[in-house]
């Protein structure tokens, strides 16, 4: 399922810890503090547990959220550099 990660990180070297990590979980950068990828529950359960030691200021936050097929598609995406909230728009039958 598609997953968006956003955060707040105050300590410059615990978000670049945070973010190769994201990468490192197949999670790609659509903004400074945000990512966006599948996820499997397990992955996702993993993630939530490891990512859990970057929040060490009392303002520090992460978010993963999970995005079904209708939010997703729903979503509006106002930029200039051409992101997309999906990358591959496809109807697929269950």
């Amino acid at each position: 399922m598609l997953h968006l990660v956003v955060y707040d990180i105050t300590d410059d070297g615990n978000r670049t810890k945070l973010s190769k990590l994201l990468e490192r979980f197949g999670l790609e950068r659509v903004q400074y503090s945000a990512f966006r990828g599948d996820l499997n529950p397990n992955d996702r359960d993993v993630l939530a547990r490891q990512v859990a030691k970057f929040v060490k200021d009392e303002n520090d936050c992460i978010f993963i959220i999970p995005l079904c097929h209708r939010c997703s598609s729903a979503a509006v995406v106002v930029s200039n550099t051409g992101v997309e909230l999906v990358k591959d728009k496809k109807v697929e039958f269950v």
